[in-house]
């Protein structure tokens, strides 16, 4: 059948972007809309900071008048300058299960990348590996947790058969309170006593310094993350929007910091998984009673998702990562809270595999970026 391809140029389209996840997944169980608001912002020029450096084009597909599918052509200059390569990128890719579409689709990507003289593409990453990036591949069994991404089983083909392989696997694993490993949180304990006689403390993260903490928190990402695949420092304006957006989410008793005479040296950040309230919000609105769903449901989730932790290099292979897991779990049994999904880990970083197979975890998810050569 027939479709037609239609840039995105006003606040309309995007409306029609964002929505149409909504009605591409209406009867999946598993799906949870993305926040209408923020999923507006960040494709906001004048106001997401990506757009500082980065530029994009959204296209949607149509069909008898009705969207069929959706993505966003990518130019991350921070990434290429970071790399020093000719990269471009594909992301927001959702689609009915129909090759046509996906490779009209795709096909706007490869182009807008040759046109910049780039060589390759990696997808999907909306925008970076800083946001939510990846395609499900495996674990389609429950709802994904807070700022994961989610899609239909189909994707993997649809992408593969556009002649797309597999760049990166990223792994998420599930750490329920009950299985976790004893010998490892006794171990922990172990560290932290260690670590206090070398002056190394580990303390809560102080909300109501939620500015100061999060500019301790940026430097140790930039640094720490530095040597991952697919890493882009943040910008400061990034980190401020992130900071921002986090902090209603951001709980005390989950989110960790470590300390070498008064100095930050490491962060682990734990979030309340929001996606058991955002589940039962219809197409992502938050008014008029869904911030109260919001607001109320964080305190009451049944998991957390272990979004982040970062040391930096030389306070590595301490104890620091495995005291962070141990206090979350410890926290999450004071709650009666299921357990914790530690997500996503690179699967080429074999120290935080390690870690969390170590601790019991189930790697229970896959998402996988795709490249090709152009």
């Amino acid at each position: 059948m027939e479709h037609e391809l239609v840039k995105v140029i006003d606040k309309k389209g995007k409306k029609a972007f964002v929505n149409f996840p909504h009605d591409l997944y209406a009867d999946d169980p598993n799906y949870v809309p993305e926040i209408f608001m923020g999923q507006m912002d960040i494709l906001d020029e004048k106001k997401y900071p990506f757009f500082k450096y980065g530029t994009t084009e959204l296209w949607l597909a149509y069909r008898d008048g009705k969207i069929v599918g959706r993505i966003a052509s990518i130019d991350n200059t921070n990434y290429n300058q970071h790399f020093k390569s000719t990269t471009g990128f594909f992301g927001f890719f959702d689609c009915i299960n129909d090759r046509d579409v996906a490779h009209s689709l795709l096909d706007k990507a490869k182009d807008y990348a040759n046109h910049r003289g780039f060589n390759k593409i990696i997808g999907p990453t909306n925008y970076s590996t800083n946001e939510t990036a990846g395609t499900l591949i495996d674990g389609f069994h429950e709802p994904p947790k807070v700022m994961m991404t989610y899609n239909a089983p189909y994707y993997k083909e649809l992408l593969e058969s556009f002649g797309l392989g597999k760049e990166m696997d990223l792994y998420a694993y599930l750490l329920p309170v009950e299985s976790v490993s004893k010998k490892s949180l006794r171990l922990a304990d172990a560290f932290e006593q260690r670590l206090e006689r070398k002056g190394i403390t580990i303390r809560k993260f102080k909300k109501k310094d939620i500015i100061k903490e999060a500019e301790g928190m940026m430097n140790i990402y930039n640094k720490s993350w530095e040597d991952n695949w697919g890493f882009v420092p943040f910008t400061e304006a990034e980190f401020n929007f992130l900071r921002n957006d986090l902090k209603m989410l951001v709980d005390e008793n989950f989110t960790f910091i470590a300390e070498h005479e008064g100095n930050m040296v490491g962060f682990g950040l734990t979030l309340p998984d929001i996606n058991e309230v955002l589940i039962k919000n219809k197409r992502g609105k938050l008014f008029p009673f869904g911030i109260f769903r919001l607001l109320f449901g964080k305190k009451k989730t049944n998991w957390v998702r272990v979004i982040a932790l970062g040391v930096l290099p030389e306070y590595r292979k301490m104890g620091i990562e495995a005291i962070f897991f141990a206090k979350n779990i410890a926290e999450a049994k004071r709650r009666k809270i299921s357990g914790g999904e530690a997500s996503w880990v690179l699967e080429s970083n074999t120290e935080m595999v390690n870690a969390a197979e170590r601790m019991n975890g189930i790697r229970y998810k896959t998402y996988r970026l795709f490249s090709k050569e152009i």
